[in-house]
């Protein structure tokens, strides 16, 4: 399958798919963490598809590594964030075990692509 456009990527889509989950999470957050916790991980979330994207619309394969890497730190962050809201109760373990299955999958589609691409520049 060719990739016309960053929409077609499975990672973008996966991506997608996390920020979502993150909005409708926070959404249910108390009123006190509106400008916090609820804030940076939207933010975190909304980061993943977003340099996906903008990434794949650069010149170079380079420059989609880097923007590849900053998603995957993105991933890291909010991983780390979704850990925090559940141990101050902002999430129930069940929600906490359905949004981490969808971001280790985009954590791997990522690492999948990224060796992919510098696969590409050696070649």
């Amino acid at each position: 399958m060719s990739v016309s456009s960053f929409r077609d990527l499975r990672v973008w889509q996966l991506g997608m798919e996390v920020a979502e989950k993150v909005y409708r999470l926070t959404a249910d957050f108390p009123k006190s963490e509106t400008y916090g916790l609820s804030s940076q991980m939207r933010r975190s979330a909304v980061s993943i598809p977003s340099n996906i994207a903008e990434g794949q619309g650069r010149d170079s394969t380079k420059e989609f590594l880097h923007f590849l890497a900053i998603a995957f730190g993105s991933i890291c962050e909010l991983e780390t964030q979704l850990l925090l809201a559940h141990r101050f109760s902002y999430l129930s373990d069940n929600d906490l075990q359905i949004i981490l299955a969808t971001l280790t999958s985009t954590s791997k589609t990522t690492r999948n692509l990224q060796k992919a691409l510098k696969l590409k520049l050696q070649t």
